[in-house]
Formats: C-alpha cells, sequence, structure tokens
C-alpha cells in the first residue's frame, strides 16, 4: 500500500483499502472557520444530537472575515464562537490566533498519521506531517462532529519525484505552481498526490506546507510527505497527543508516477485566471502592478517573511504600488518583530495586518478594482478572486513577490536582490 492507504487503513479497522472502496474513516480532528462553521452548526443541530463526538478533537478558527469586517461576519463570528464554548470544543480567538492552517500544526493540533477533514478547501495543507487531511463540505462536517467519522471513497494516489537541487529563491511555492502548470487543475482529480524525491528530501517544512495546501489545486484529495527527520523535528515539542508514523511499503502501488527535475526550476508566476498558466519569471515580461500581498495559509509563515523581508532589506516599496503584510498567526507575527523583520516591512513602506485570511478570498484588507493588477502569495487566481471581476491576479512565492513591491512590476528577486 502507499502512503494514502495505509493511513485510511489504519482508521477504518482494515488491513488495507483499494482505490475506489467506499470506507467509513474515524477522524483524528474535525476543523472549521468563521464562514463554514455556521452551516455546519446549523446542520448539527438538525442531527438531534445534543454534544459532540469529541470537544478536543473539533476545532474553531476565526479567521477569514476577521477581525469582524462587519455586521454579517460579526454574526457568524459570534454564532461560532457561542457553539464553541457551549461545546467546550477547541477554540481560538482574534488575537490569539491567526489563519488555521498555518495555527493549527504550529499549535501541535495535527500529528503524523492522523486524518484530518476541515471545512475549507485547503484542509490539505496538514500532509506536509504526513497526514491525510481533507476539505469537506460543511454537512459532512456536521456528520464527523456527531460521530467522529466520515464516509468517503478511497482515492487513488499519484507519486511525484522531485529531483536535483533548488536554485537560489526557489521554494515550494516554485514547486507546487510549476507541477500544477505541469498536469493542470484537474490533473490529480480525486486523488492523493504523493510528494518524494531529492529535492523534497531537502525541503524545509514550511516549503512542504506551501506545496500541501495547493494540491487542491490540482484537483486533488490530499497531498502528502513521508514524516522523516524534519517532520519529526517540527513536532517534537509541539505535539498535543502521540501518534504512529506510516511509511508506504516498497512496492506501493501508484495510479502513475512523474518525475519532475527541478535543478533548473526558476521562480514561477501564474498567470490570470488559473493556478496552472504558470510561467517562469524570466518570460513573465513586463505586467505593471497595483498590489502585492504577501501571506495567506499559503505563505504566510516565519520562514515566507523572512525571505521577502532579504529581499525588501534597504528598499522602498515602489510609490505607485501597496504592499500588504499578513503574518500566518500572531506567534509568527510576534517571532517577526523579535527578528527586525517587521520594522524592515514597515520602513519599506509596507502595510503591515494582524493575522487573517483578508484579501485572499476577496474578503477585506486588500479588495481590488475594476483594472487593478495584484500579484499574490495566495493559492487562487480565479476571476473575481481578490475584488473586481475585471481585476487580475497572480501568484508568485514571497521572493518574487517582494521583488515585484519593490519593481512596480513582476520581477525576479535575483534582479531586486542579487
Amino acid at each position: 500500500m502507499n502512503l494514502t492507504e495505509k493511513i485510511l487503513a489504519a482508521h477504518c479497522g482494515r488491513k488495507s483499502v483499494t482505490p475506489g472502496e467506499f470506507i467509513n474513516v474515524k477522524v483524528d480532528l474535525i476543523l472549521a472557520n468563521d464562514i463554514t462553521a455556521p452551516l455546519a452548526i446549523k446542520e448539527f443541530r438538525n442531527l438531534g444530537t445534543k454534544s459532540v463526538f469529541d470537544p478536543q478533537r473539533v476545532v474553531m478558527v476565526p479567521d477569514h472575515f476577521a477581525p469582524n469586517k462587519d455586521i454579517p461576519s460579526a454574526e457568524q463570528c459570534k454564532l461560532m464562537r457561542e457553539f464553541a464554548l457551549e461545546q467546550l470544543l477547541v477554540y481560538f480567538e482574534v488575537g490569539r490566533a491567526g489563519i488555521e492552517h498555518v495555527l493549527l500544526p504550529e499549535q501541535g493540533l495535527v500529528v503524523p498519521g492522523d486524518v484530518v477533514v476541515g471545512a475549507d478547501s485547503h484542509t490539505c495543507t496538514y500532509g506536509a506531517l504526513s497526514a491525510f487531511a481533507t476539505g469537506m463540505g460543511s454537512t459532512d462536517i456536521a456528520v464527523a462532529m456527531a460521530t467522529g467519522e466520515i464516509w468517503m471513497k478511497v482515492p487513488a494516489a499519484i507519486q511525484f519525484v522531485y529531483s536535483g537541487k533548488l536554485r537560489p529563491w526557489v521554494g515550494g511555492k516554485d514547486l507546487i505552481l510549476h507541477t500544477i502548470g505541469r498536469i493542470g487543475v484537474d490533473g490529480a482529480l480525486y486523488a492523493s498526490m504523493e510528494f518524494t524525491g531529492e529535492a523534497i528530501s531537502e525541503l524545509s517544512m514550511d516549503g512542504r506546507f506551501t506545496m500541501a495546501n495547493m494540491a487542491i489545486e490540482a484537483g486533488g484529495k490530499a497531498g502528502l510527505f513521508r514524516a522523516d527527520k524534519k517532520t519529526l523535528e517540527y513536532v517534537k515539542d509541539r505535539a498535543k497527543r502521540p501518534y504512529k508514523v506510516f511509511d508506504p511499503d516498497p512496492d506501493a502501488r501508484y495510479s502513475q508516477t512523474i518525475e519532475l527535475d527541478v535543478s533548473n526550476l526558476e521562480p514561477q508566476v501564474a498567470f490570470p485566471s488559473l493556478p496552472s498558466k504558470v510561467k517562469p519569471v524570466s518570460q513573465a515580461g513586463t505586467v505593471g502592478l497595483d498590489q502585492v500581498v504577501i501571506g495567506s495559509c499559503t505563505n504566510g509563515r516565519l520562514e515566507d517573511l523572512r525571505v521577502a523581508a532579504q529581499v525588501l532589506n534597504g528598499k522602498k516599496v515602489h510609490p505607485r504600488l501597496r504592499c500588504i503584510v499578513l503574518p500566518g498567526t500572531q506567534t509568527v507575527y510576534r517571532q517577526a518583530m523579535h527578528e527586525g523583520i517587521i520594522e524592515r516591512f514597515i520602513e519599506a513602506g509596507a502595510a503591515v495586518s494582524t493575522p487573517t485570511c483578508g484579501p485572499c478570498l476577496g474578503g477585506y484588507m486588500g479588495i481590488l478594482a475594476a483594472g487593478e493588477r495584484c500579484l499574490s502569495t495566495t493559492n487562487r487566481n480565479f476571476v473575481g478572486r481578490m475584488g473586481s471581476t475585471k481585476s487580475e491576479v497572480y501568484l508568485a512565492g514571497p521572493a518574487v513577490a517582494a521583488a515585484s513591491a519593490v519593481a512596480g512590476r513582476i520581477a525576479s528577486p535575483q534582479e531586486v536582490a542579487g
């Protein structure tokens, strides 16, 4: 069995599972946010169940429209907060939290070998910790909260093997954009993406979180990494409970294996309006920008801020452009302050926000007007994703984002920082 099948078999009390089978799976953690939780809570009430199956296994995080942007978002956050307090759930309030998919690994709530379901498509982020993590609809989440189980079809698994040593300024965002560009936004439809190879072994945990986060952008059900020394070091002082590491068998079967030599890979840019419309930054041409966003559940971790600050160091944001920085959590924000990163952003002329999803989903704190262009470290660039349907969103990693903020157009970090 491959890694996906190993984890799922262990969670449904079977010795083995095969792709296409429908199974009942016990879950280790359930997640919802201020947009999706109210729907799940309504359906949970409709079930007639008095309490969740285990309050320490259900997590709720206000992060999409929080701090509350208007009265409707305030009402949604209030509903979620009251339910979390009533049920004694794991709840993170504004000021002590951040973006859910950065927060949960940081707090040790997800561990290797877990099955995690969340009412958010980017729940697949936790695959970086060698967990099977996937997004589901709010009705499924309601049933999971009541029973501790989900019903699902076992996905086929695609193995992605990355060989070669990464060049300077190239990271996890570039690897996953390059991959999506190669296979398309439906290239891994309802499949589990298992990432391996020399380049993956060298990749940091923050880079792996970025890659797993965007598995859904290729249509993937989940995106998983094997738990290696870096993984175990990451969870060692964080894990809130015991865990079991699973490994694929030496003769593990995959629906296909895709090999990518990334030795000569440049920083990548996804053009409007699909994450698969990818070009190397050297082929981006002259694309003027009105806004740059650095942050989100894709690239709002400490390493991302360090990279952006390194490029921005001693430079200024272009006078005709606004740059918005959103640290992933309060912990990331505080550490960035201690390291002088926040000061560097402010000196460069960037606006630094409290942790929030904000502009990523067209929520607030960075909405685009008609005709405006934004380069963002977020994960989606669909039509109207960040505001007007007549705006344009380009996706890239933090190095390209910072360089572009200085140049006022899409630019290579090498051009700006050397």
